[in-house]
């Protein structure tokens, strides 16, 4: 009797740990993972995923022998493990036994940790830190508590009021709420809750209706039965932003994009001229005759578009000419071309990194960086923004991991302007045996007495084993890009499925990059200019008392803080007949919010003095900036 029910608690436990696993690798709720669940026919996992599945299980239970394809079902690939682990005497029972807490909402708050994070159940210690050991952001988090808080029949929105750094902390927090001896006991207050708050007239007016004090990181763990749901709510907060004139995102221009653009205003019905601050053109090469005529010229003669995968039809003479353009361009041996820089950044990391390697990532990276390490399934440890000191007690802790270590960042940092500390990324990735990438998709044209990105600009080149990139900046076309070493790029074109399966760029978009390549190296007065430009704008907004942090780029930011007085001041400069970009959530963390303003080398000297003018009165309008005396 007793070995009966000992053998029953070894397969239960067996049982728990394999769906924590198959949970983690399909992002499915534990209740979907049914014994007789058939991984194909009710599912969906493919062979590929299974795969992945079947590595985890051998992995985490340390078989002796193991498992390969063959178990159909989640029961049938429990039984299998149970049979490999001799009837109970191994790690399985060991694992079981050692779980450090069994409190059940301590286990909810695990599952909701799991599921957001394809982590399995023993990647998730207890008292790791969220960002620096478990790669856990403020937006994956709040869909944690989100979901932990709803099992627990918890009221929603407490993920502001919550200061846990752990899951244990997290869960004690929760506790504390349940239990109604928290200061996080309360249901989310009426401006969070509903579109009206403190009354507020937003710039319109005595008139004007109450201030929606949600940002759309209210909408983003909504739910519902009904799947659309989501979208009817955000669709009337949207229309209400849009009426007051604070959302004006994705209005359509009406001319080329220069030193001023003609924008059609979708809400007023009407066109208008701005002063554009809002393009990352930032060596004019969009408009320039030789890149356009190439375009036309090889769109002529090649055709609007190829019809297939690079590897199925889908390559042209101009794509190789491209790649190779672009690696001696970087004074790289190799060079990958995918359908964008999103793409390439997926594509890249989720080949490279695996669940068992450990990719190390700045806080603010840019999101296709986020997404490619989600979908890589690697183990993702966050570094405080440019804090050196804090990326190597990463590396440190992750010295004794068995498999491979990448370090990726941006060069220039999209929202920030300013630079990572590429000289101590280095010097540190080879004192800890880890890989580097850079993002250069603000860097390429712009830094570097050439414009070939941060590697150059840092004296650096040959350093970094990876640098990647966008086209649709300032190389005036699209794609995206990655060079390095050959053996690198060639694994890449096999096992990148954002390229592999995916058409490229058309032959007449190669042929305008290539001619911009042709531009830069033919006129550097190009960077020199805008650097020129860069320093002027720069130097009115700081003596003007604008936080710009410490921005050493194209890319200005004028930090406000506050999403409502920042949309206000982009509202204020639109007036006065300039657009530059209005930054919230998402593009950044709530509290700060900012105009980004971007130069570049087509802005004259009258466009830069009139644009400071501008956002100094803007400033002094909604705020910002103290009134003239």
């Amino acid at each position: 009797m007793t070995d009966s029910t000992g053998e029953m608690q070894h397969r239960d436990g067996v049982h728990r740990q394999v769906v924590d696993i198959v949970a983690s690798r399909t992002l499915y709720d534990d209740s979907y993972l049914l014994p007789d669940s058939h991984f194909e026919a009710d599912l969906g996992i493919d062979s590929v995923i299974l795969e992945s599945i079947l590595a985890s299980v051998n992995e985490h239970f340390a078989l002796r022998t193991p498992l390969v394809a063959g178990p159909a079902t989640i029961r049938e690939l429990v039984d299998a493990v149970a049979d490999a682990l001799d009837g109970g005497a191994g790690p399985a029972a060991v694992r079981a036994d050692a779980r450090e807490d069994t409190d059940a909402l301590l286990e909810t708050v695990v599952a909701a940790a799991q599921r957001h994070t394809r982590y399995q159940r023993h990647q998730l210690a207890l008292d790791a830190d969220f960002e620096s050991e478990l790669g856990i952001d403020s937006v994956v988090l709040a869909a944690i508590v989100a979901d932990a808080a709803r099992e627990l029949a918890l009221a929603d929105g407490l993920h502001d009021s919550l200061t846990a750094t752990s899951l244990r902390a997290l869960a004690a927090e929760l506790r504390a709420v349940r239990h109604g001896d928290g200061s996080t006991d309360r249901a989310p207050s009426a401006e969070a809750a509903s579109p009206s708050g403190p009354a507020a007239d937003g710039g319109l007016g005595q008139d004007a209706p109450e201030w929606d004090g949600r940002s759309m990181k209210d909408f983003v763990e909504e739910r519902s039965s009904d799947l659309f749901a989501k979208t009817r709510s955000f669709r009337s907060y949207l229309r209400r932003r849009e009426a007051e004139q604070l959302y004006w995102y994705g209005m359509p221009l009406r001319s080329r994009c220069g030193n001023r653009a003609v924008i059609f205003d979708e809400l007023a019905g009407r066109e208008r001229e701005f002063l554009m601050f809002a393009s990352n053109n930032y060596l004019g090469l969009a408009n320039h005759p030789e890149v356009m005529d190439a375009i036309c010229d090889a769109t002529r003669t090649y055709g609007a578009t190829h019809t297939g995968s690079r590897f199925i039809g889908g390559t042209n003479v101009l794509h190789k000419e491209l790649e190779r353009r672009l690696a001696a361009f970087k004074r790289r041996p190799a060079c990958i071309v995918y359908p964008g820089g999103y793409a390439a950044n997926l594509g890249a990391i989720s080949a490279l990194v695996k669940s068992y390697d450990t990719l190390v990532v700045d806080r603010l990276n840019h999101m296709s960086i986020v997404d490619g390490a989600r979908l890589s399934g690697g183990v993702r440890k966050i570094y405080q923004h440019n804090d050196m000191a804090d990326l190597e007690r990463i590396l440190k802790r992750a010295d004794d991991r068995s498999g491979g270590r990448l370090i990726v960042a941006d060069g220039v940092f999209s929202m920030h302007g300013d630079i990572c500390d590429l000289p101590e990324i280095v010097r540190l990735a080879k004192e800890y045996d880890a890989r580097i990438m850079i993002d250069d998709a603000h860097a390429t044209g712009v830094l570097g007495e050439r414009g070939s990105g941060t590697t150059e600009h840092f004296g650096l080149k040959g350093e970094v084993d990876l640098e990647l990139g966008t086209m649709s900046k300032a190389l005036a076309g699209m794609g995206g890009f990655v060079v390095g070493e050959e053996e690198v790029v060639e694994y890449l074109r096999f096992y990148s499925n954002s390229y592999v399966f995916a058409a490229n760029i058309p032959a007449g978009v190669a042929a305008g990059l290539i001619a911009s390549i042709d531009v830069i190296e033919a006129e550097p007065e190009r960077i020199a200019r805008l650097w020129s430009n860069i320093r002027l704008l720069h130097g009115q907004l700081a003596d003007a008392g604008f936080d710009l942090e410490s921005t050493r780029s194209a890319i200005l930011p004028l930090v406000i803080g506050d999403e409502r007085k920042a949309m206000e001041m982009g509202r204020a400069v639109r007036a006065r007949g300039l657009y530059c970009q209005t930054v919230v959530f998402p593009g950044v963390p709530l509290g700060d919010a900012r105009l980004r303003v971007s130069v570049t080398c087509e802005h004259t000297r009258e466009d830069l003095e009139n644009a400071a003018g501008i956002f100094v009165e803007a400033a002094r309008e909604v705020g910002v900036l103290p009134s003239a005396a």
